[in-house]
C-alpha cells in the first residue's frame, strides 16, 4: 500500500526520507495523528489531523529535523507531539555512528540556506533529495559533535529564554503605563490602589476615574500646536536647502534618521519653525488606524530641523516633554484616534480641531517626575534584556561559524569559555 522514498545515504551516514501524499478523505480536525505539512515547521502543532491506515516510517518524534522542499527551505526540529510526514517535507536522520543527531541540526542548517540562496527561483524554489546529498561530510568528529551541538543548544535556549522574557516584560510594560496613566504614583513612589479599593482617592472626569490631586485639561491648553511646512514647487531646495521630517521619520516613541530630506526655506523661517529638544511630533495621517496619532520627541540631534504639514508639533507649557510622550501614546489617546480619525482614499487622518480638545491628563510636577522615573526604569531594563539577547544572537552566529566549520577546536574553547566563567564568578 505504501512504498518508501528509496533515499540515499549521504556517505552513508545519513538518510533523508520524503513525507507522504496523505489522502485529504482522511484530514479533519480531531481524530488522528497531527499532519505536519510545510505551513506547520516551526511549530509544534498542526492545522489538520489524519485519520486512517498509515506506515509507520513517516511516524514523526519529537526532536526529529525536518525541511520543507518548497518554498523557504529551513532546517526545523519538531517541538510537538508524534505526528505524520506529509508530502513536500522531508525527514533527515544520522544512520551512521560517525554523525550526532543533535550536530546534524546545526550543520545542516547554514548548509541547506546556502541551497536555498544558490536555488534559482521562477515562482516557487523546490529542493530535491539530490540537494541535500551534496552536502558535504563534517569535518568534525563524533566526540567534538557531541560538545559543539551542547554549546550551540544552551545558546539556543538562552535566546528563547531571552526572547520570552522580552515578551513578559513588554506585556507588563503596556499594564504598567496604564496604570501610571490613570492610578498614578503617591508621593511614597508606590502606585495607587485602584478606584474600585480606593474610592476615596479619585473623582470623575471626561478622562473617567482620574486621582482627585490630578487635573482634566486638553491639547489645546497643555501645549502650543504648530502644523508643518506644506510642500509645494517653491519649496525644491536649491540655493538654502534646510532639512526636515516626514512621517516616515516619526514612529512611536522613536525617531529614525537614516533619510532626511530638504526643502527649501529662508533661515528667518528655519529659526522660527525649527524643532527644540522636547517638542513633540504627531503623525497626521496614516493608512493603519493603529499608527495614526503615534508620537516621538525631537532631542539634540534634530534641533533646528523643519518638519512637514503631515506631523503635528507639540510644545508643551506646563507638562514634563516626557509624561506628554507617554500620554500620547498611551492605550487612552490611542483609541480616541481609531474613533476620530476620517477616512480618505484609505488614509485616515486627524485634524488640528481634533487635536486640541483631546483630553490630557495632568498630574503636579513632581508626581510627573515620579510616573516617568518607573516608566524610565522600566524601559532601561527591557532594553538591557534586548541587547543581551542581541550578544546572544551575535555570539551564537560567531561559534556557528567558528564551530562547524572546523576552524575553531572545541576543546580549547570550552577550557576559554570556562575560564571567563570562572573569572567571572570570582
Amino acid at each position: 500500500m505504501f512504498e518508501l522514498d528509496k533515499a540515499l545515504l549521504l556517505n552513508g551516514k545519513i538518510e533523508v526520507l520524503s513525507g507522504f501524499a496523505f489522502p485529504s478523505s482522511g484530514f479533519n480536525q480531531l481524530d488522528g495523528l497531527p499532519l505536519i505539512r510545510i505551513r506547520d515547521l516551526g511549530g509544534s502543532t498542526t492545522e489538520v489531523r489524519f485519520r486512517g491506515a498509515y506506515d509507520p516510517a513517516y511516524r514523526v518524534s519529537k526532536g526529529d529535523l525536518l525541511v520543507a522542499m518548497d518554498g523557504d527551505f529551513e532546517v526545523h526540529r519538531w517541538e510537538g507531539e508524534d505526528a505524520l510526514l506529509n508530502q513536500r517535507v522531508c525527514r533527515i536522520s544520522s544512520s551512521s555512528r560517525e554523525i550526532d543527531q543533535g550536530f546534524l541540526y546545526w550543520y545542516l542548517k547554514p548548509k541547506i540556506a546556502e541551497i536555498h540562496r544558490r536555488t534559482p527561483q521562477t515562482t516557487v524554489r523546490h529542493l530535491s533529495t539530490k540537494d541535500i546529498y551534496t552536502i558535504s561530510e563534517p569535518p568534525i568528529g563524533f566526540p567534538a559533535q557531541e560538545r559543539i551541538a551542547q554549546i550551540l543548544d544552551t545558546l539556543d535556549t538562552a535566546i528563547r529564554e531571552t526572547e520570552a522574557l522580552i515578551d513578559k516584560l513588554k506585556a507588563v510594560r503596556q499594564g504598567l503605563l496604564h496604570d501610571l496613566l490613570t492610578r498614578g504614583v503617591d508621593a511614597n513612589g508606590q502606585l495607587r490602589p485602584p478606584q474600585s479599593e480606593a474610592p476615596q482617592l479619585y473623582k470623575e472626569s471626561p478622562l473617567g476615574w482620574i486621582s482627585k490631586e490630578w487635573e482634566a485639561s486638553t491639547v489645546e491648553a497643555e501645549f502650543d500646536v504648530e502644523s508643518g511646512i506644506t510642500l509645494g514647487a517653491h519649496r525644491v531646495p536649491r540655493n538654502n536647502p534646510k532639512q526636515y521630517l516626514r512621517v516616515a521619520n516619526v514612529h512611536r516613541a522613536r525617531l529614525l534618521l537614516e533619510d532626511i530630506a530638504t526643502l527649501q526655506a529662508s533661515d528667518t523661517e528655519a529659526s522660527l519653525r525649527g524643532l527644540h529638544p522636547g517638542d513633540l511630533l504627531v503623525v497626521e495621517g496614516h493608512a493603519s488606524t493603529e499608527e495614526i496619532g503615534r508620537c516621538a520627541m525631537a532631542d539634540e540631534s534634530v534641533r533646528g530641523l523643519l518638519f512637514q504639514n503631515h506631523l503635528f508639533r507639540l510644545r508643551a507649557k506646563r507638562l514634563l516633554s516626557v509624561f506628554g510622550l507617554l500620554w500620547m501614546n498611551s492605550a487612552f489617546v490611542r483609541a480616541y484616534w481609531r474613533c476620530e480619525a476620517a477616512t480618505s482614499s484609505g488614509l485616515n487622518t486627524i485634524n488640528r480641531t481634533k487635536l486640541n480638545r483631546l483630553d490630557v491628563a495632568v498630574p503636579s510636577l513632581s508626581e510627573q517626575e515620579r510616573i516617568v522615573s518607573v516608566e524610565l526604569d522600566f524601559a532601561s531594563r527591557l532594553r538591557r534584556e534586548e541587547q543581551t539577547l542581541e550578544k546572544l544572537k551575535r555570539e551564537k552566529i560567531a561559534l556557528m561559524e567558528d564551530l562547524l566549520t572546523g576552524r575553531v577546536r572545541v576543546t580549547p574553547l570550552l577550557e576559554s569559555m570556562h575560564q571567563s566563567s570562572a573569572q567571572t564568578g570570582a
